[in-house]
C-alpha cells in the first residue's frame, strides 16, 4: 500500500492564512512553491488507506521490476510538469494507491471534493479551455478490463491515455518509452478488491437479502419504454459490469459505462461527480428513462448496487509494515537500475524514496524542548534511523551521477541493511507515532484548530497538541 501523503502540508496552510490576514489578496500554499490555492485539500488526514491488490501477487507471484518502476514513476512528481513538481503533486495524489481521492479539492479547479478540472490553468495553461468543467477522479482498479479510457471513452490505448495525462494535462516532459511502459504495467497490475458477495457470472452469492434479490431482478428487467435497454445491458455482469461503449444518459454528453465493481468506494458518481450516493443515481435513471420505479423499487436497486459494489477490506489502516514494504519494493528497482548503470531511473527512484522516507519520518512528531520521556525518546530514535537511511540513499545518488557504479552497488547493500535495522525501531515507536489512530486524530484536530486560529485568533487552542 502506498500512502504518499505529506502530513505537514495542512500545517503550511497556516502560513497562507496568516499571509491573507497581513493583506495578501491571493494567499496560497504548498510544500514548496506556493502554487496551490488556499483551501486546497489533498486528503492528508486520512488514516485508513485504499487497499492495494496486485494481480501478480494475487496469483502467487511477485511484482516485476517493470511494475515497481511504474509505481515509482506514478508516485514521483518528476513525472509531471513544473507546477506539479513544485507543488509535490504526483499521479498518486489524485489516484491514491491507484484508486480515487474523494477528499481532493482545489479551489478554481474543483466544484466539490473528488472532482478536478483537467483542462484548467494551474498545471498547464496551454490546456486551459476557459471553462470550469471538472471530472471525477476515476479509480484505476481493474483498468486492464475497462478499455476504452477516459470518461468519454475516446482513448482506446492505456498507453495513449497515460501519455496524454502526463504531457497535455500536467505539462510534463515527454516520458521515455521505458517509463511509459512501466506506468502502464503498474496500472494494469492493479486489480479489483475481491467481493465475496459476487459469484459466477456476476450473480449475487451467499446470503442474499430479499431487497437485494428484488434489486437484482430489477437490474435485469427491460426498461418500459425501450425493451432493448436494461441496467444489465450496459453494466454487463459477466464483463466487469461494463459494455465498453459510450452512452448518453442525460448527463450532458456521451460517456462510457463505468464499472460497478468496488463502486461503493468510488463516490462521487457520474463523470462530473454530481451525485454523492446510489439513491441519487437511481433517481436520475428513473427520471431520465421513465422507469416508473416505486419507492421500494428504488431502495431495492440501491441495496443491490451496494452488494455488488462492495469489497473485502477496501480500506486498511496506514501501518509501518505497508510503508516499509513499499520502500523495499522501490529499492528493488535500484537492484536492476544500478547494475545496468541506468542513471535516469536510479535518480527518479532515489528522489521518490527520499520523499517516502521524509514523509515516514513526519509520522514520528518531534517535540523540541520536551521533557525526555519514553515516547519522545522512541520517536527520536525512529527519526534518527530514517535520517541516516536518507543520507545513505543520497550517497548512492552521488555515486551514480559520478559514474562510481561499484560504490553505488555497495551503498545500496548498506541501505538495505539499514532499512532492515530500522524496522524494529520504527515498530517500537509506533505507540507514540501517527500510526496510532488516537494520536493521529488528535494531531490533525490540533492542526485544523491552528489553521482556524490563524484566520480567527479567537479560535486559537489554549494548549498545543503534545503527542506525549
Amino acid at each position: 500500500m502506498a500512502t504518499k501523503y505529506h502530513p505537514l502540508r495542512i500545517a503550511l496552510a497556516v502560513l497562507a492564512a496568516t499571509a491573507a490576514l497581513a493583506g495578501s489578496a491571493r494567499a496560497e500554499f504548498t510544500g514548496t512553491a506556493g502554487l496551490l490555492p488556499a483551501g486546497t485539500e489533498l486528503g492528508e488526514e486520512a488514516f485508513d488507506q485504499p487497499r492495494e491488490v496486485f494481480r501478480s501477487e494475487s496469483s502467487g507471484g511477485r511484482k516485476s521490476y517493470l511494475v515497481n518502476m511504474g509505481d515509482v514513476a506514478f508516485s514521483s512528481p518528476l513525472t509531471l510538469g513544473g507546477p506539479a513538481r513544485a507543488a509535490g503533486i504526483s499521479c498518486n495524489t489524485c489516484h491514491v494507491n491507484g484508486t480515487t481521492n474523494p477528499r481532493l479539492y482545489i479551489p478554481g479547479l474543483s466544484t466539490q471534493p473528488g472532482n478536478f478540472d483537467t483542462t484548467g490553468h494551474l498545471f498547464n495553461p496551454k490546456a486551459d479551455n476557459g471553462v470550469l468543467d471538472p471530472l471525477t477522479i476515476p479509480s484505476l482498479r481493474g483498468a486492464h478490463l475497462l478499455a476504452p479510457y477516459g470518461h468519454d471513452g475516446r482513448t482506446l490505448s492505456l498507453t495513449d491515455f497515460v501519455h496524454n495525462v502526463i504531457v497535455n494535462e500536467f505539462a510534463g516532459p515527454e516520458p521515455s518509452q521505458e517509463v511509459l511502459d512501466a506506468i502502464v504495467a503498474y496500472i494494469e497490475d492493479i486489480d479489483f478488491v475481491p467481493n465475496r458477495r459476487l459469484g459466477v457470472g456476476g450473480k449475487l452469492a451467499g446470503r442474499v437479502s430479499d431487497a437485494e434479490k428484488r434489486g437484482e431482478a430489477l437490474f435485469y428487467q427491460p426498461f418500459p419504454h425501450d425493451p432493448g435497454l436494461s441496467c444489465a445491458a450496459c453494466h454487463v455482469p459477466t464483463g466487469a459490469f461494463v459494455d465498453h461503449r459510450q452512452h448518453d444518459v442525460g448527463s450532458g454528453g456521451l460517456f462510457k459505462t463505468p464499472t460497478l465493481l468496488n463502486a461503493n468506494f468510488n463516490a462521487p458518481y457520474f463523470h462530473d461527480g454530481r451525485y454523492t450516493n446510489y439513491a441519487q443515481v437511481v433517481s436520475h435513471f428513473d427520471r431520465m428513462f421513465y422507469l416508473g420505479l416505486s419507492a421500494q423499487d428504488r431502495q431495492d436497486l440501491v441495496a443491490y448496487l451496494q452488494a455488488i459494489g462492495d469489497a473485502e477490506q477496501a480500506l486498511v489502516p496506514d501501518t509501518i509494515q505497508t510503508r516499509v514494504k513499499e520502500i523495499s519494493d522501490f529499492m528493488g528497482v535500484l537492484d536492476t537500475a544500478v547494475p545496468e548503470h541506468n542513471v535516469t531511473i536510479a535518480a527518479m527512484t532515489l528522489d521518490t524514496l527520499d520523499r517516502e522516507l521524509r514523509d515516514l519520518t513526519e509520522q514520528f512528531p518531534e517535540r523540541k524542548n520536551a521533557i525526555v520521556s519514553g515516547g519522545v525518546e522512541q520517536r527520536g530514535l525512529a527519526r534518527s534511523a530514517l535520517k541516516y537511511l536518507v543520507l545513505s540513499l543520497h550517497q548512492i545518488d552521488g555515486a551514480m551521477h559520478n559514474g562510481h557504479f561499484d560504490d553505488a552497488a555497495a551503498g545500496l547493500a548498506r541501505s538495505r541493511e539499514m532499512l532492515a535495522a530500522a524496522v524494529p525501531v520504527l515498530e517500537a515507536s509506533a505507540p507514540w507515532s501517527l500510526f496510532n489512530r488516537q494520536l493521529h486524530d488528535a494531531h490533525f484536530a490540533a492542526v485544523r484548530r491552528l489553521y482556524r486560529s490563524a484566520v480567527d485568533p479567537a479560535l486559537a487552542p489554549r494548549r498545543p497538541y503534545d503527542p506525549d
